[in-house]
């Protein structure tokens, strides 16, 4: 996938994301992270993590701990967009990832914001693309975040991936 496209896919993901704001809560799907012969999603989740934090370090934001419910709405979240073929902040069953994040056990007034890529291959690829999107990168360098999970789900050999902020 071309540069243009994958960064006209991040905008309109950032234009999308605050019209789903009051999206009520619904339960949202598990996803399970899986291994092919190429990829090991769980790694690629913590290299994601390790570079997002380097991020935050240069600005002097405090390191992310990973919070499994997060883990787990993200991942979810992930799988749901495979699944129903969709690529969106808002659910295939109508949620905002407030609600996801909710339906994995995070307390409501601690989610904080949600970053979705497709179309990068590996975890430097999508941090550097969420970097380079204002609106991603301020979710990134939010230093009241303290908590985030993160979800990497394959489609054949295309990573989709969620990364879930908090502030609890």
């Amino acid at each position: 996938m071309n540069r243009f496209v994958r960064k006209a896919v991040l905008a309109a993901a950032i234009v999308a994301a605050p019209l789903f704001a009051a999206t009520p809560a619904l339960a949202a799907t598990s996803g399970t992270p899986k291994k092919t012969a190429a990829v090991d999603t769980a790694a690629y989740e913590v290299e994601v993590v390790k570079l997002t934090n380097a991020e935050r370090a240069k600005k002097g934001c405090p390191a992310l701990r990973i919070d499994d419910r997060l883990v787990k709405a993200a991942r979810a979240h992930s799988a749901d967009m495979i699944q129903a073929n969709f690529f969106s902040h808002t659910g295939s069953n109508g949620s905002n990832f407030v609600a996801r994040e909710v339906a994995a056990g995070y307390p409501k007034n601690g989610a904080s914001a949600e970053n979705i890529a497709w179309g990068y291959r590996t975890p430097q690829e999508v941090v550097t693309g969420w970097m380079n999107s204002s609106g991603h990168r301020a979710n990134i360098l939010n230093c009241s975040s303290i908590a985030v999970g993160v979800g990497v789900v394959m489609k054949g050999s295309a990573p989709y991936w969620t990364q879930d902020f908090g502030r609890i």
